[in-house]
């Protein structure tokens, strides 16, 4: 059975979802996709996940690395969890371009090209926003572009990563 959580971060509300495996869903509350890997029947409940979850987000949101993930059950095509293992190992801080992320999945297939505008839609349904970094893919020329969270938070995580919390417009607790 499916589980949802919910956690009050500086950016907004984010509901959670996970099952017994891990975490199956993370979205800033009304994002586009909200929901997405829902089923249609889900009860409001506490899984251990959570825990992990809550201690990742509130490491996170002090403005540091949280040095872990938290169990992931993510269900989505091959391609897509190819490119949302890349979009892991994004490290905390840094960005990649969504022409990055094709050319190593290009590499991966042993394929001379893949489309960036493919790797884009498989990053733009990513279900556990934030853990899995998909707000640290650029456009090729460093612009923000496409988050589901919306631009205006993806500019402020990435701040927030940078520790300028202070250009990022919102408070975080600081330890």
């Amino acid at each position: 059975m499916t589980c949802i959580h919910h956690y009050t971060s500086p950016l907004g509300g984010i509901t959670l979802a996970g099952d017994r495996q891990g975490l199956t869903g993370l979205w800033f509350d009304g994002q586009k996709y909200f929901g997405s890997t829902l089923p249609a029947e889900y009860n409001a409940g506490e899984l251990p996940v959570f825990a992990e979850a809550d201690r990742w987000l509130s490491i996170y949101f002090s403005g540091k690395d949280p040095g872990f993930t938290p169990p992931l059950s993510l269900k989505g095509t091959e391609f897509q969890k190819a490119v949302w293992a890349l979009l892991l190992a994004i490290p905390f801080g840094q960005t990649t371009t969504y022409k990055q992320i094709a050319q190593e999945i290009a590499r991966q297939k042993g394929r001379q090209t893949m489309s960036a505008q493919a790797v884009g839609g498989a990053v733009g349904h990513n279900p556990v926003s934030l853990i899995i970094p998909c707000h640290r893919v650029v456009g090729s020329n460093g612009s923000l572009t496409g988050y589901a969270g919306g631009i205006d938070k993806k500019g402020k995580l990435l701040l927030m990563e940078k520790g300028l919390a202070e250009k990022a417009d919102f408070a975080y607790p600081r330890s």
